[in-house]
């Protein structure tokens, strides 16, 4: 199979050098003849780092399971194989007046690449993540059985494969909860900020009152303009669209460029025509539920903007009590170094628990930075994101991730051995053996020196 096939959407990392079809993959595991460390779900290849990557080993293309089983159109509950698409799941489920309850930046993800990662969305304040709204999913491990895990069975290996980066064998199947909405459609307004302090100030009142909300920042404005963005707030419109569309892209970058095209000329112009246009009015507008959820769908593979070495992704989330002083000093940091980020996406997460053993989302503000990769000029900054994050207490997310170091990791995940203890031996990815797997080896040389 095609190696170009499964790479990362960062494209920053090597692609899978091996893959196997889902059904090949199953057969194997059902014999009980996966090898250790041999095997890695891959879903529709929308992580932009080495969670869907297994150097070691070869992916799993989930991609033809993709059949949805049933739907109930009285409860939402709809059940699918794990490679089916979200813009599949939508459109099935639009005519009877239901959305995915939480959808990310992307449609193109799978239902298993979903719940692996434990996905979030424009509503963490109100409906947590991807994970709280699956009711089941079937696993399959490498001891050759077939595993039916809820909050009733299984519940140890339910809350390890939400948010488990596909660590626990692999997903075939789930069901899942769906929202009912009056339409597709979105009533969205925009509201302009002078700084931060004044988002900061914005933030809570606009969650409280809209199902959805999310800021974006102008990173590369000094001076006054520092800080100063655009808060997007939406809802379902009562009376709208019901059609979905699979369409997609209609627009593509069909030729990787021989350089980075966001370089920081167009990314100032980018930003002021951006933040002109889309704060020019702060009158409630309908708008399409596409240009709301998935703005970069628009564009099919537009990551190859970047050019050949691609781009690295930053998110980190930290403390409520301690945004107000963290969150700038992040944009600082890029700011110093020079880096430009092409998006930059300001949003605050609730209390609303997830169902995983390992989650992203906690209680705080969420930062999300995209870099080219210009080499370690870029990898010292994103060193020193982390390094701000953590030390506030927050966390760095592991499935945008494509070069965290360990203590990293340990630092925003400190339950990460209670995930390695229920890890299928036949699975692992090129993340958790940079991360974990280090930390592991570390701690039995401590052991051994004591």
């Amino acid at each position: 199979m095609g190696q170009e096939r499964f790479g990362s959407f960062g494209l920053a990392t090597s692609p899978a050098r091996k893959a196997i079809p889902a059904d090949e993959a199953i057969a194997l595991l059902k014999r009980g003849e996966a090898k250790a460390g041999s095997l890695l779900g891959y879903g529709n290849g929308r992580s932009y780092g080495d969670s869907c990557q297994n150097d070691a080993g070869m992916v799993v293309d989930m991609r033809p399971l993709d059949r949805i089983r049933s739907f109930n159109a009285e409860t939402g509950v709809l059940e699918a194989d794990a490679g089916t698409l979200l813009c599949d799941i939508i459109a099935h489920a639009a005519p009877y007046g239901f959305f995915p309850a939480v959808v990310p930046g992307t449609q193109f993800v799978t239902l298993g690449g979903a719940i692996a990662n434990d996905v979030h969305g424009k509503n963490h304040h109100r409906r947590g993540t991807f994970g709280c709204h699956v009711e089941a999913l079937t696993l399959l491990r490498s001891d050759g059985r077939t595993y039916r895990c809820s909050l009733t069975d299984n519940v140890r290996l339910f809350a390890a494969t939400i948010g488990g980066m596909g660590l626990t064998g692999l997903i075939l199947s789930a069901s899942i909860k769906l929202m009912r909405v009056p339409s597709l459609d979105i009533t969205e307004k925009t509201t302009r900020f002078r700084d931060l302090g004044e988002f900061f100030d914005l933030a809570e009142a606009a969650d409280q009152a809209n199902e959805y909300a999310v800021a974006w920042i102008d990173q590369l404005a000094g001076g006054h303009g520092r800080g100063r963005g655009l808060l997007f707030t939406g809802n379902h419109a009562e009376h709208g669209s019901h059609a979905a569309d699979r369409a997609g892209s209609r627009l593509s970058v069909s030729v990787q460029p021989p350089f980075n095209v966001l370089n920081r000329p167009f990314l100032t112009a980018f930003n002021a025509a951006y933040r002109w246009k889309k704060g020019k009015s702060a009158v409630p507008r309908q708008a399409g539920y596409q240009g709301f959820f998935f703005p970069l769908d628009g564009v099919r593979d537009w990551n190859r903007l970047y050019g050949p070495r691609g781009l690295f992704q930053h998110q980190s989330v930290v403390p409520e009590e301690k945004a107000r002083r963290i969150v700038p000093a992040l944009l600082d940091a890029a700011r110093r170094a020079g880096q430009g980020s092409f998006l930059t996406v300001l949003k605050r997460f609730g209390a609303v628990r997830s169902p995983a053993l390992l989650s992203f989302p906690r209680p705080g503000y969420t930062l999300t930075l995209d870099f080219p990769n210009r080499g370690e000029r870029t990898l010292r900054l994103l060193a020193e994101l982390d390094r701000i994050a953590v030390e506030a207490g927050g966390a760095v997310n592991p499935y945008k991730d494509a070069r965290m170091g360990p203590e990293t990791f340990a630092a925003s995940f400190p339950q990460w051995q209670r995930l390695e203890a229920l890890r299928d031996p036949a699975f692992i990815s090129s993340f958790w053996a940079r991360t974990a797997k280090r930390l592991e080896i570390g701690e039995g040389r401590a052991e051994a020196a004591e």
